[in-house]
């Protein structure tokens, strides 16, 4: 359950990651991104939680069925998968976006912006709105980039504080002040290089991670009383019968000393009556 919501999870920040590389295209950071989260981080992250899964009913499977087999292969697989996921968080923390902010990136990001509502551009436009809500900004270094780099008359409705349908044309002719003022183009660069994103990897990689050591302890655990459980049991007869043949070749001894005691009392009896009556001869 916990690889499914990983997975979803990842699906997410892929998406997210995705409308703020669309904006960033052709840009530094793009490639600084690129580089950063999709050759290592994201595969990893799929693979494992794939993995994850299958082992995770292979080790249900073995649970039930009490086998020892697939418990040990269970065991093995995650303590290979948390040395994989220790291996990949600690690439994590080396990582950070350090690329400064740069007027030519501005003028690139302004230049996207006349594609805006176009039929053939649809996904700018989405990714547009999109990182305009979620930042709570507008235009690139201030609103008013969509009134100089596009046929537009007033913002997109994203841009208003409280949006509604023709919310922006409303704020242009009575109040500014309904329009987010501070531009997205440093916010977008300090989302880059901040470690929200890193900081969602690393908690997932932690939650896993203790996830699979529990799993672990108790792996160990179910092996050891499966174990003592799975013990020979001809081992335990024959240390039974040895206790039980032991003991009977004990009264075994005893029975056969008896006859011999009573031979030997018989003896000591018939001397001593030969000594009584030599004895009176001799009187």
């Amino acid at each position: 359950l916990m690889s499914i919501s990983v997975l979803g999870v990842s699906a997410w920040m892929r998406d997210y990651l995705n409308n703020v590389l669309t904006l960033t295209a052709e840009t530094r950071v793009e490639e600084a991104v690129i580089l950063t989260y999709f050759p290592v981080v994201h595969p990893v992250m799929i693979a494992v939680c794939c993995f994850l899964i299958i082992v995770g009913m292979l080790g249900y499977c073995g649970t039930v069925k009490r086998n020892l087999l697939l418990l040990v292969w269970y065991f093995g697989s995650l303590l290979v998968i948390f040395c994989v996921e220790l291996a990949c968080g600690v690439w994590t923390y080396e990582q950070e976006i350090t690329v400064p902010v740069q007027w030519s990136d501005m003028i690139t990001l302004k230049a996207r912006m006349t594609n805006y509502g176009l039929p053939r551009y649809q996904w700018l436009t989405h990714a547009w709105n999109f990182f305009q809500r979620e930042f709570k900004c507008c235009g690139v270094v201030y609103f008013t980039d969509w009134l100089e780099m596009t046929e537009m008359d007033w913002p997109p409705d994203s841009c208003c504080v409280r949006e509604f349908p023709g919310c922006s044309k409303q704020a242009h002719h009575e109040d500014l002040s309904d329009l987010y003022q501070e531009g997205c183009g440093k916010k977008m660069y300090s989302f880059l290089r901040g470690t929200k994103q890193l900081q969602v990897l690393r908690f997932l990689g932690i939650s896993i991670g203790v996830t699979q050591i529990l799993a672990m302890i108790l792996t160990i655990t179910l092996l050891w009383a499966l174990y003592y459980d799975r013990r020979d049991p001809g081992a335990d007869q024959i240390m039974a019968l040895k206790s039980d043949t032991s003991q009977q070749l004990t009264c075994h001894s005893v029975e056969l000393l008896k006859p011999s005691l009573t031979r030997i009392f018989e003896h000591t009896s018939v001397a001593n009556s030969f000594n009584t009556h030599f004895e009176m001869e001799e009187l």
